[in-house]
């Protein structure tokens, strides 16, 4: 009985936590309001702000393990880019998911090699010599993975400020009161005589 009343409220939050997996966009398109506000002049005034400068861009890639030469998306309609999949792709490359309302899913993948080592089930692209994009999908019709290849091209900076995270601030270290002031620095673990 015990058990049952602790896990009640856990199993009763379980499906608000997973309703609210993956719904996070790129852009919220729409009237230009700005998410929970109501205010559409808020949503243009961030769409309004200058992008950051591309070296500041390149650093936040860098910062995540992806080269900035290797970034590479797509324009495909009906498909909404989802911020949550930026990510690396194996060393140093970028990959990224779009989705529609359907369910259908397209995934980008960019990174160093050629179009002549394709896998099979995927569209590739060589923009440039030594580099490679794939892309596939889920629930996604073979012609608009075709149309999803052609139209891939370089982000601007706009693009990229859209869907990067925020730079990181710098924050100051911890001070920690367990650390000595002499020797190496580590904590001071002694426990005394007979311990």
């Amino acid at each position: 009985m015990i058990r049952t009343v602790r896990a009640l409220p856990l199993l009763l939050l379980l499906p608000a936590l997973l309703t609210a997996c993956g719904t996070e966009k790129a852009d919220a398109g729409g009237d230009g309001a700005a998410a929970g506000t109501g205010k559409p002049e808020a949503g243009r005034a961030r769409e309004s702000a200058p992008a950051p400068a591309r070296s500041e861009l390149d650093s936040r890639l860098r910062a995540l393990g992806i080269a900035p030469e290797l970034v590479y998306v797509t324009d495909v309609p009906g498909f909404t880019l989802a911020q949550q999949s930026v990510g690396v792709n194996g060393d140093d490359g970028f990959s990224v998911a779009y989705w529609a309302k359907n369910g259908a899913v397209l995934h980008l993948y960019a990174e160093r090699g050629s179009a002549a080592d394709c896998p099979g089930g995927y569209v590739c692209r060589e923009p440039v010599k030594g580099r490679v994009v794939r892309l596939g999908g889920e629930k996604v019709a073979p012609d608009v993975v075709r149309e999803a290849a052609d139209a891939v091209h370089r982000p601007s900076p706009a693009e990229l400020a859209g869907f990067l995270p925020p730079a990181p601030t710098a924050t100051a270290p911890v001070e920690r009161g367990d650390l000595p002031s002499y020797g190496d620095g580590a904590p001071d673990n002694s426990v005394g005589e007979g311990g």
